[in-house]
């Protein structure tokens, strides 16, 4: 993937791979139009050179992942008024919900006034046991082509200047 701006940032959060995975299929939908980036590594420069979204996290103890958090709060005031009305969506790994996680996401999207552009993608692995939710997981071909036909609408979405 290059750096250029103008793309599809992807950032990723995985504790388990099913989020890695997810985010990885994304990125083949959308070519060489996608950048992949753990959230750790993402900058608010990174945000600012983007065009569009993709947030990919796993759901911990019923909100995002600590480490797609921190990528938002260490980010959040640098790109403030600066990236209004770009295009976003959300892929999200649940152990059975999911829907704390995506939530939170849609509040800080929505204050740094983001579009959404595609209904959220949440992905519920069953994961009910502590052995079962701290597990490597494997994410089927069916969620990995959803993911991939994700990846590639929003890298459609930025080639035709949609957003």
């Amino acid at each position: 993937m290059n750096d250029e701006p103008g793309r599809l940032l992807i950032a990723w959060h995985s504790r388990t791979g099913a989020s890695e995975a997810m985010a990885q299929a994304a990125a083949e939908g959308a070519g060489d139009v996608a950048r992949l980036m753990p959230a750790d590594a993402v900058a608010p420069d990174d945000l600012l050179a983007a065009a569009a979204y993709l947030f990919v996290c796993p759901e911990n103890l019923a909100a995002m992942s600590g480490a797609m958090k921190e990528m938002f709060d260490r980010c959040y005031y640098p790109v403030l008024g600066r990236i209004e009305g770009r295009a976003y969506a959300t892929i999200i790994a649940a152990g059975s919900d999911g829907e704390g996680a995506q939530r939170q996401i849609d509040r800080i999207a929505k204050g740094w006034r983001l579009r959404r552009v595609q209904d959220p993608v949440i992905e519920c692995f069953d994961a009910q046991t502590p052995e079962a939710i701290l597990a490597p997981k494997t994410v089927s071909q069916d969620r990995r082509d959803r993911c991939r036909e994700m990846g590639a609408a929003l890298a459609e979405g930025i080639a035709l200047g949609v957003f």
